[in-house]
Formats: structure tokens, C-alpha cells, sequence
């Protein structure tokens, strides 16, 4: 495995001097996209050579372009069709969210070379996936245990698949996902190219790695225990019963904020809190439909909501621009959580703050988080209306009043014979 040295800034060169085709550095240039981020300078060459890569970057270091560039231009120059049930590409995540988020940045590049791509996810009817694997697609882009119950189900073959892509390899790692994702990786043709690409390299990736990777070439952009010089950190010591105020006056300036909390239930009602306070907020979790996940993600991703209330488990998917602020309204249990969280802001060079709210009791556990996750803090005692969290916050955001509640329809009752009988009241037609 050879290391490739760390680049420290963008190029501005351009795509197409990395080999990328002219085609697509064209669509990349339609949508103001010129300047080759690090990770994508230093791996482009490689992959686009047809070499396996492990490529570690932080979050908002340009990973997904990085991957998708080389999978469709790989895949548009192979010279093989695609069969029904049989991808050509795949490429694995661990969250529904992160599944279009990637289809985003895939989709135009593949169109743009005739080529197709899905997202298979869970939490979903399976017959839209299902009827666009029979009719033909190039790119699957998968969370793992929904496209094995396909596998399994005789739905989709992997036999096929040139390139596989691992993406956010670590997150998977975390989510107890690995075991699926070898049984997946088995059924691939080893002749394949292999990207891996993560956040971090460790927790059993390290074992994809050798087992699925054929010397592989390494990129390492942003060494680990390098932070962003723009994502400045703050941890606000409350007592419990100002903890809710405080985050409420976080919430309320007009930049874009991520609050995350430690469970779906918390995420809920405080979301629910902040607009009955006339600051409107979305909550992402778990527990919501797929309709309700992406209609929330996108109210917050096109600015139509600033605050966005979330769980752990949707801190990977969350690849929004321009969020402003990240507080840690329950500090995460372990210092990666903090990491990924804390993710959310200050990407791709913008500046961001983190907020970690944490009462007395917990300064033991959160000064132990902070030192694991190589950061140092500044540490504050506030109340309501602090100066401190003002600055941090910002001007206010205007008030919204909350749309009233829908009015209650009663239902018309039914008569006594109907309620007997237990069938619905209906009019007697006259004899004829």
C-alpha cells in the first residue's frame, strides 16, 4: 500500500487536467463547481486509472465527487450494457439520508454520460426498487440491509459490478453494518475496482481493506488530529433549569443551525418546542416515514427552515452548506459522535461554531469527550440571555406565529339501530 503525501489546498487547475472528461468537468462547471477540492486532486488520477484507492478525509472534504467522478467514467468506458438486476455500479452507505445526498452528486454525471442510477434504502415500498433494477439501471447506491433482503429475493445480482464503492466506511463500521456489507462485497467480481472512502480508519475498516482491496493506493487529506481552524468550540455550563431557555436563544438567530439531541423522542418535542416559540424547526430521526425525513431535509437544505432538530443516527446524512452553528444540546456519548456532529458546520471552508450544552453534573464526562476528540474548548458558565450566547447566536431572527392547529372534524354519529347492529347509517330507499 503506498501513501500519497497531504495536500493542503485546492487546486485551480481544474478537473479536466486530472484526466476527468470534458463532458463532465462541463457539468461541473454549469453548476459553478471549477476548483478541485484535496481529496478529489489527490485521488482523481488513481481511480480514474482503474487503481483501488483508500481515500480518508473529513466530512465536507469533497469525498462524494472524489468517488463519483471515476464510477461513471470508469463505467461509460467499460464498453459492457447493463441487464436487467444487474448494476453495474454500487455503492454502499449507512443512511437513507446519505443514500441521496450521493445520488445528487451522481445522477447528473450519469446522465450526462447515458447512464442511469437508483438509491435502494429501507423504510420505503420495495416495488419502485424493485421494477427500476428489472428495467436496467447502471449505479445502485445502497444501504446494506435493504439491498440484501433484495439480493436474497433473487431481485438484484451483484455479479455484474465493475466498480463498488464504500462510502463512509467507519459510520457503517459503527452501525454494526460490516457484517452485511462483507456478505455484500462477497458476491462482487474481485476483478473490480474498489474505492474506499472515510471519515476515519479504523473500527474494522482496516479489515475491508485488506480483504477487499487489491493494492490499494492511500490519500490521507486532513491528517486525524488536524480540526478545522474555522470551527471554533464552545461548551456552555447551565443549570438544568435554564438548559431549555439557553437552547431556545441559541435557535433563534438567522443563521442555519443543526441541534442534536440524544433521542428521537427529545429530537420531536423540542422541535415542536421551538415553533411554538415562533421559531419554526424540523426534527430528523429514526422514527419518521421516508416522506417525512426528506420533506423535513429539504425545508432545511433550501433555507425554508433554519433549525433542524436531529439524532445521531442522521448526523452522516446531513451534507448541508452554510449551517452556521451546531449545538450539542445532549453531549454525544463518545468523542467520534462529536466529531461527526460537529461535521455539519464548517465545511468546505466556511467558518462555523460549535455549542456543547452541559450541566454540572456532566462536566467530568464532557471535558474527557473533548480531550478524546483533540479539541480545546472554551468553557463558559451562562444563563438566559448571556451575553455570551448572544454573541454566539447572533442578531435575532424575526418571530414566526405558528400556523394554527387544523381544526377537529367529528365524526356525525350514527343512529341507535346502526350503532346496535354496528353497521353505517345509511337512508332507506322508498319502494318503488
Amino acid at each position: 500500500m503506498s501513501l500519497a503525501t497531504t495536500l493542503p489546498a485546492p487546486t485551480s487547475d481544474g478537473f479536466a487536467a486530472l484526466g476527468v472528461p470534458a463532458v463532465l468537468a462541463a457539468a461541473l462547471g454549469a453548476e459553478g463547481i471549477t476548483d478541485p477540492f484535496p481529496i478529489q486532486t489527490a485521488t482523481l488520477p488513481d481511480s480514474l486509472a482503474g487503481s483501488d484507492v483508500l481515500g480518508r478525509g473529513r466530512t465536507g472534504s469533497g469525498k462524494t465527487l472524489a468517488f463519483a467522478l471515476p464510477l461513471v467514467v470508469r463505467l461509460a468506458s467499460s464498453g459492457t450494457k447493463t441487464a436487467a438486476t444487474h448494476p453495474r455500479g454500487l455503492v454502499l452507505v449507512p443512511t437513507r439520508e446519505l443514500a441521496n445526498q450521493v445520488l445528487a452528486v451522481v445522477e447528473p454525471l450519469a446522465k450526462a454520460m447515458g447512464m442511469s442510477a437508483v438509491t435502494i434504502f429501507g423504510g420505503v415500498g420495495q416495488n419502485p426498487q424493485v421494477k427500476a433494477l428489472r428495467a436496467g439501471v447502471d449505479i445502485v447506491i445502497a444501504c446494506p440491509g435493504r439491498l440484501e433482503d433484495l439480493v436474497g429475493q433473487g431481485h438484484c445480482d451483484l455479479s455484474a459490478v465493475e466498480v463498488t464503492v464504500l462510502d463512509e466506511a467507519d459510520h457503517m463500521a459503527d452501525l454494526g453494518f460490516l457484517p452485511g456489507v462483507r456478505r455484500l462485497m462477497d458476491r462482487t467480481p474481485p476483478r473490480g475496482q474498489r474505492l474506499l472512502f472515510s471519515a476515519t480508519l479504523d473500527r474494522g475498516v482496516d479489515v475491508l481493506v485488506k480483504r477487499y482491496l487489491t493494492n490499494p493506493i492511500k490519500h490521507e487529506v486532513d491528517p486525524v488530529e488536524t480540526r478545522s481552524t474555522d470551527m471554533v468550540h464552545h461548551v456552555f455550563t447551565v443549570d438544568s433549569g435554564d438548559k431549555a431557555a439557553v437552547v431556545r436563544d441559541l435557535a433563534a438567530g438567522r443563521g442555519r443551525s443543526v441541534l442534536f439531541t440524544r433521542t428521537k423522542h427529545q429530537a420531536k418535542k423540542l422541535a415542536k418546542q421551538l415553533t411554538e416559540s415562533g421559531i419554526p424547526a424540523v426534527d430528523l430521526h429514526g422514527n419518521l416515514s421516508q416522506s417525512a425525513r426528506e420533506r423535513n431535509l429539504a425545508a432545511f437544505s433550501d433555507g425554508s427552515t433554519r433549525v433542524l432538530v436531529a439524532t445521531d443516527i442522521a448526523a452522516r446524512g446531513i451534507h448541508v452548506d452554510e449551517v452556521a452553528l451546531v449545538v450539542h444540546v445532549d453531549p454525544p456519548a463518545e468523542h467520534k459522535a462529536y466529531l461527526h456532529r460537529s461535521g455539519r458546520t464548517a465545511r468546505a471552508g466556511a467558518a462555523g461554531i460549535v455549542v456543547t450544552i452541559m450541566t454540572p453534573d456532566q462536566s467530568g464526562d464532557v471535558k474527557s469527550l473533548t480531550r478524546q476528540a483533540g479539541i480545546n474548548p472554551t468553557f463558559t458558565r451562562v444563563q438566559p440571555n448571556s451575553p455570551e450566547v448572544a454573541k454566539v447566536r447572533g442578531d435575532r431572527a424575526a418571530h414566526v406565529t405558528p400556523a394554527p392547529p387544523a381544526p377537529v372534524v367529528q365524526a356525525k354519529p350514527k343512529s341507535t339501530a346502526a350503532r346496535a347492529s354496528g353497521q353505517p347509517n345509511r337512508h332507506r330507499r322508498r319502494a318503488r
